[in-house]
Protein backbone atom coordinates (compact mmCIF):
# COMPACT_ATOMS: atom_id res chain seq x y z
CA UNK A 1 0.00 0.00 0.00
CA UNK A 2 1.30 3.44 -0.84
CA UNK A 3 1.49 6.15 1.44
CA UNK A 4 -0.79 9.27 0.73
CA UNK A 5 1.30 12.91 1.51
CA UNK A 6 -1.75 13.90 4.27
CA UNK A 7 -2.64 11.86 7.13
CA UNK A 8 -5.27 11.83 9.58
CA UNK A 9 -7.51 15.27 9.09
CA UNK A 10 -7.94 17.07 11.96
CA UNK A 11 -10.99 18.99 13.31
CA UNK A 12 -10.19 22.53 13.58
CA UNK A 13 -12.27 25.57 13.68
CA UNK A 14 -13.00 26.16 9.81
CA UNK A 15 -13.05 29.56 8.04
CA UNK A 16 -15.90 29.84 5.52
CA UNK A 17 -14.34 29.89 2.05
CA UNK A 18 -16.50 29.71 -0.94
CA UNK A 19 -14.61 28.26 -4.74
CA UNK A 20 -14.87 26.68 -8.05
CA UNK A 21 -12.99 23.78 -9.00
CA UNK A 22 -12.84 22.10 -12.57
CA UNK A 23 -14.59 18.66 -12.25
CA UNK A 24 -11.63 16.88 -13.08
CA UNK A 25 -10.00 18.48 -9.84
CA UNK A 26 -13.16 17.31 -8.03
CA UNK A 27 -13.25 14.46 -8.87
CA UNK A 28 -9.94 13.70 -8.10
CA UNK A 29 -10.30 14.97 -4.30
CA UNK A 30 -13.59 12.90 -4.23
CA UNK A 31 -11.66 10.04 -5.14
CA UNK A 32 -8.25 11.43 -2.57
CA UNK A 33 -10.84 11.03 0.12
CA UNK A 34 -12.35 7.96 -0.33
CA UNK A 35 -8.19 6.45 -0.18
CA UNK A 36 -7.09 8.42 2.29
CA UNK A 37 -10.58 7.60 4.75
CA UNK A 38 -9.80 3.53 3.67
CA UNK A 39 -6.08 4.10 4.44
CA UNK A 40 -6.52 5.87 7.98
CA UNK A 41 -9.77 4.22 8.85
CA UNK A 42 -12.04 7.01 9.11
CA UNK A 43 -15.01 7.64 7.69
CA UNK A 44 -15.36 9.11 3.64
CA UNK A 45 -13.58 12.24 3.98
CA UNK A 46 -15.27 15.14 1.79
CA UNK A 47 -12.80 17.46 -0.61
CA UNK A 48 -13.91 20.49 1.31
CA UNK A 49 -12.25 18.97 4.22
CA UNK A 50 -9.18 17.72 1.98
CA UNK A 51 -8.28 21.38 0.30
CA UNK A 52 -6.84 23.22 3.98
CA UNK A 53 -4.60 20.24 4.38
CA UNK A 54 -3.42 19.57 1.09
CA UNK A 55 -2.69 23.95 0.97
CA UNK A 56 -0.87 23.71 4.21
CA UNK A 57 1.47 20.79 2.84
CA UNK A 58 1.92 22.76 -0.70
CA UNK A 59 2.44 25.65 1.19
CA UNK A 60 5.21 23.70 3.55
CA UNK A 61 7.01 22.47 0.69
CA UNK A 62 7.23 25.63 -1.28
CA UNK A 63 11.10 26.58 -0.36
CA UNK A 64 11.08 30.27 -1.82
CA UNK A 65 7.61 30.85 0.17
CA UNK A 66 9.16 29.78 3.68
CA UNK A 67 12.64 32.43 2.66
CA UNK A 68 10.49 35.11 1.91
CA UNK A 69 8.13 34.72 5.27
CA UNK A 70 11.18 34.71 7.42
CA UNK A 71 12.19 37.31 6.02
CA UNK A 72 8.83 39.33 6.70
CA UNK A 73 8.64 41.47 10.10
CA UNK A 74 6.91 39.73 12.92
CA UNK A 75 3.81 41.45 14.18
CA UNK A 76 6.05 42.85 17.34
CA UNK A 77 8.29 44.60 14.94
CA UNK A 78 5.07 46.36 13.39
CA UNK A 79 3.68 47.43 16.46
CA UNK A 80 3.75 51.09 17.25
CA UNK A 81 5.78 52.58 20.34
CA UNK A 82 8.20 50.04 19.98
CA UNK A 83 11.59 50.45 21.96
Amino acid sequence: MTKLRLGPIADDRPVRLTIELPAAVHRDLVEYGRILARESVQAEITPAKLIAPMLARFMEGDRAFRRQRAMLPTDDELSPGRA
